[in-house]
C-alpha cells in the first residue's frame, strides 16, 4: 500500500480483520505491529506521571502497537483494566496498556490504571497517555532474553501507517487454515504483498535456531568425549589390575577367597573414581558461569546432569576395574603366579 495515507491503511487494516474473522476455523484475529520473537525491537522513551528519574535513567520500555483483541488472540492475561476497544481511534482519548513488569518498576504496589505517560522524556513532555490495563509479561524480541518493560497502545491511534503482522488463533490445523486467510487477503487487496505465514511454535523454534545448533553440537562432541574418556579409563584401569595378576594369584594361592580378593581391588578403583569425579565436579562448578551464558532455561548446576555424569563416569571406572579383576581371579593360582 505504497503511498497510502494513515486513513486508507487504517481503513484496510479494518476490512481485513473482519475478512479474516469470517474464515472458517479461525478463533479470533488480530494485528500486531512488531512481530513477536523475530529478533526486532521498538523502544521509546517515556515520561511516566508521578515518577522521578534518576539524572542517568531513561526510561526506554519496548513497544508494541496492536489492534482490539491481540491479548486474547495470544492468550496474553490482562491483569487489571481492560483490553482495547473499537473506540479506541485517533479521535478518542489516547491509551495504553502496560505490562506486568512495568507497572512493578514505575508504580511499585499502587494502581496503575488511570494513570498517564508520555511519549519522551524532554521537560515539558505531556502525559497524555492513560494507562487502561496491565497485562501480564511476555517474552518480546527472542526466548533467551529477560521480560522487558512494555507498553501496548492501539495502532488505530498511531499518526502514520504501518506494516502490520497478522495473527490467528485457529481452531483446527493450522496449516488447512492458511489457504483460506491467501484467498481473503487477495480478495480485499491483490496488490498488498502477504508473506512469511508460519505458525507461532514454528516461530519459537526460530527464534532458538542458533541455541538448537549449539546444543546438538554440544551433545555430538560430548558424547564423543565421554566414549573416549570412558574407552581410556578402561584401558588405564585394564592395565592396574592387569598388572596386579601376579599378587592376586599370591592371594589366591594362599586360600584367599575370590570376592574378598576382588572388593581388594575394586576398592582402589572406587578411590581413583570418587578423586577423578570429585575433580570434575570442582571444574564444572569453576565453569558455571561460562556454561549458563551457551544455555537457555537450564541451570548449569542441573542436580540430575550432574548425577547422571557421576554415575556414568563411577559406573565405568568400577566396570573397568571389576572385569579384569574378575578375570584375574579366575586364572588357576599357579599360572598366576607365573605371570608378568
Amino acid at each position: 500500500m505504497n503511498g497510502a495515507k494513515p486513513a486508507q491503511v487504517k481503513a484496510y487494516y479494518r476490512r481485513l480483520l473482519d475478512g479474516l474473522r469470517a474464515v472458517p476455523g479461525a478463533a479470533d484475529v488480530s494485528l500486531a505491529v512488531v512481530p513477536v520473537l523475530d529478533g526486532n525491537e521498538w523502544d521509546s522513551w517515556v515520561t511516566v506521571e508521578g515518577y522521578t528519574a534518576r539524572s542517568d535513567e531513561r526510561p526506554d520500555p519496548h513497544m508494541q502497537y496492536a489492534s482490539p483483541r491481540f491479548f486474547s488472540t495470544m492468550k496474553i492475561p490482562i491483569l487489571r483494566g481492560r483490553d482495547f476497544s473499537e473506540k479506541d481511534e485517533s479521535n478518542a482519548p489516547k491509551v495504553a496498556i502496560v505490562n506486568a513488569k512495568f507497572a512493578k518498576k514505575y508504580f511499585g504496589e499502587s494502581n496503575p490504571i488511570g494513570r498517564h505517560i508520555g511519549m519522551g522524556n524532554d521537560p515539558g513532555t505531556k502525559t497524555d497517555i492513560e494507562i487502561v490495563g496491565v497485562a501480564g509479561d511476555t517474552k518480546y524480541e527472542d526466548m533467551r532474553k529477560p521480560v522487558p518493560e512494555e507498553v501496548y497502545a492501539p495502532y488505530a491511534q498511531l499518526e502514520f501507517g504501518l506494516s502490520m503482522n497478522v495473527y490467528l488463533k485457529a481452531q483446527r490445523d493450522p496449516a488447512a487454515i492458511f489457504a483460506p486467510v491467501r484467498a481473503v487477503v487477495r480478495q480485499i487487496d491483490p496488490n498488498v504483498p502477504m508473506y512469511d505465514m508460519r505458525t507461532l511454535i514454528d516461530q519459537v523454534d526460530k527464534s532458538l535456531v542458533t541455541e538448537r545448533l549449539m546444543a546438538l553440537l554440544s551433545a555430538a562432541f560430548g558424547g564423543l568425549a565421554t566414549i573416549l574418556a570412558a574407552m581410556g579409563l578402561y584401558g588405564v584401569m585394564a592395565y592396574v589390575v592387569s598388572r596386579r595378576t601376579r599378587e592376586i594369584g599370591i592371594r589366591m594361592a594362599l586360600g584367599a577367597d575370590r570376592g574378598v580378593v576382588v572388593w581388594l581391588v575394586m576398592r582402589e578403583v572406587l578411590l581413583l573414581a570418587v578423586a577423578g569425579v570429585a575433580i570434575g565436579l570442582g571444574s564444572s562448578w569453576a565453569l558455571t558461569r561460562l556454561v549458563e551464558s551457551q544455555l537457555f532455561e537450564v541451570a548449569p548446576s542441573d542436580p540430575l546432569t550432574m548425577a547422571a555424569a557421576t554415575f556414568g563416569i563411577a559406573g565405568v571406572a568400577m566396570l573397568a576395574g571389576y572385569l579384569p579383576a574378575r578375570r584375574a581371579t579366575g586364572i588357576d593360582p599357579t599360572t598366576a603366579l607365573r605371570f608378568e
